[in-house]
């Protein structure tokens, strides 16, 4: 049976036309698994104050970061696409690119593709490492759905998460010691995660505690000590009271306690985008050296490097034994 692999990213404005960015929003915040509120409530203020006034703000957001090609997030994504294909030619499997919400395929264009390349079994792999259900669920959903209009429905293995994966960790502390090599070295690594709102984990979603355990791994790896590293969330938005501490909180805290020097990295992010390039990269810049600091370093997510390929890999590569273990259990047992 032949495997083919499904990476699923989130997504990003196709161009920064207000138009793009509108429908880039619409298609994030229109999701009930990142925005928890009900429809009837949330759908007025959605398309009557937010899509009316926040694109034209992140457009300008997105033009700093954006390149003569177009968003980073679509460019280091499909450059891990092929990094990870070519790391999987001679096993013939073939990987796809499909993204949540705007900028790229969608999944069931990417599917199809996969389908039209003889896949009978699909191996999803959302680039979300640590598992929540505003991103991990919500491609589960997308995919669900896409399966679910095909008559001939293929096997399908969905990875929910690689948080604590030998290959992952690897991978973020060599990236950690490569930057120390060309930027030097700072007094603190802040690792900042994406946020989400707290009722979420209160109600099951299981994120925060693999953050802290991607974050404990990775300090482990680096050998750092124990107030030599700290745990921060980013990207609040709405009234909610979000996972903490902030991560602009906490920026703006250190130099007062005589932390003049810190690199911050974002190991939630399996492609560089918005919310490191413009959020961390400059505006939470701005914020530690307002308030005292000295030297600030924003680690790149680790892309298409070849340790992050080499880690998708085993994880494709695991998922593609235990389908082959399970298809063998059917044998014997129907033989």
């Amino acid at each position: 049976m032949k495997t083919g692999v499904l990476l699923v990213n989130s997504g990003t404005p196709a161009t920064l036309a207000i138009r793009d960015v509108r429908a880039f929003l619409a298609g994030l915040l229109g999701d009930p698994r990142v925005v928890e509120l009900p429809r009837l409530l949330w759908w007025p203020i959605l398309h009557g104050i937010v899509l009316r006034v926040r694109p034209r703000a992140s457009a300008k957001k997105y033009a700093a970061i954006w390149t003569p090609q177009g968003s980073p997030l679509a460019i280091e994504s499909e450059a891990l696409r092929r990094g990870l294909e070519e790391s999987l030619r001679e096993r013939g499997i073939p990987v796809a690119l499909a993204m949540l919400y705007t900028g790229g395929a969608t999944v069931p264009q990417a599917i199809e593709s996969l389908r039209a390349a003889g896949v009978a079994e699909i191996i999803a792999l959302p680039m979300f490492p640590q598992y929540c259900g505003a991103s991990t669920g919500a491609v589960f959903d997308q995919v669900s759905a896409a399966l679910h209009a095909l008559r001939h429905v293929p096997a399908l293995r969905f990875v929910s998460g690689y948080h604590e994966q030998a290959g992952y960790i690897d991978a973020l502390a060599a990236s950690v010691q490569d930057h120390r090599r060309e930027a030097g070295v700072t007094r603190h690594l802040l690792i900042s995660f994406h946020g989400v709102p707290e009722f979420f984990v209160t109600r099951g979603d299981p994120y925060r505690d693999q953050c802290q355990r991607t974050a404990t791994l990775l300090a482990q790896k680096l050998g750092l000590a124990a107030d030599a590293w700290s745990v921060s969330f980013q990207s609040r938005f709405g009234r909610a009271r979000w996972l903490q501490p902030y991560t602009s909180e906490v920026l703006a805290e250190m130099p007062k306690r005589g932390i003049s020097s810190v690199s911050v990295i974002c190991p939630g992010f399996a492609a560089d985008c918005l919310e490191t390039l413009e959020e961390i990269g400059m505006e939470n810049r701005d914020v530690f050296l307002a308030a005292g600091g000295e030297k600030y370093h924003y680690i790149p997510a680790l892309n298409a490097r070849p340790d992050h390929i080499a880690a998708l890999r085993a994880v494709v590569l695991r998922e593609s034994a235990a389908g082959q273990g399970v298809d063998e259990e059917k044998s014997a047992c129907f033989g």
